[in-house]
């Protein structure tokens, strides 16, 4: 099989990184966009001098404090769209270099934001992640520190579970891990078989 990119997508407490686990355990390589963000904003990584110049209130000991940038974009949530303009192409290199890495088979691209920064191009397959309304809000307030303020803010930057269902190939409800482990299991016997 030549490399055939499954992008994993779903809004916040939907269950992707649960289903993310679930393609690693089964041996395929799954690239992380949020652990992406983590490399850059370490000490040493690309992201802290990218932001250095425009986000200075956010760099703590030669790197990016995520407590920090989250203060500065809750308080003036109109520079979201400079800080994507400074992450993003670079987290779409680390992205490419994962990629260029493995050669070929199976791979899982893990993007929260698939849809809203239209990386579905670069797939050959979206699994979208969901689960009813009233569990994902469950799952999101039972995260630590975690207010209404912040889910809010949260799904105000993502594309309404609805929309995203209507232009998935694949859709995945996260109701128990054993059926989400099931699905994940079948899914990639069906691709492997299409795929060869």
């Amino acid at each position: 099989m030549t490399v055939f990119r499954l992008g994993l997508t779903g809004s916040i407490g939907m269950g992707k990184s649960t289903t993310a686990g679930f393609f690693a355990a089964a041996g395929i390589p799954v690239w992380d966009a949020d652990a992406a963000v983590h490399r850059l904003y370490a000490r040493g990584g690309l992201g802290v001098a990218a932001l250095q110049p425009h986000f200075p209130e956010a760099i703590r000991d030669e790197a990016v404090s995520r407590e920090a940038l989250k203060a500065a974009l809750a308080a003036d949530p109109t520079r979201f769209a400079q800080l994507d303009s400074l992450v993003h192409p670079l987290v779409a290199q680390d992205r490419a270099a994962f990629i260029r890495n493995l050669g070929s088979g199976l791979l899982v691209l893990d993007i929260p934001l698939l849809f809203e920064k239209g990386t579905e191009s670069e797939c050959d397959a979206v699994l979208l992640v969901t689960a009813p309304a009233e569990l994902q809000r469950a799952r999101v307030m039972a995260r630590p520190g975690m207010t209404e303020e912040q889910f809010r803010l949260i799904l105000s930057r993502q594309m309404a579970d609805a929309d995203k269902r209507r232009r998935a190939d694949h859709i995945v409800e996260t109701l128990s891990h054993d059926s989400t482990r099931a699905y994940v299991e079948a899914l990639i016997a069906h691709i492997r078989a299409r795929k060869g």
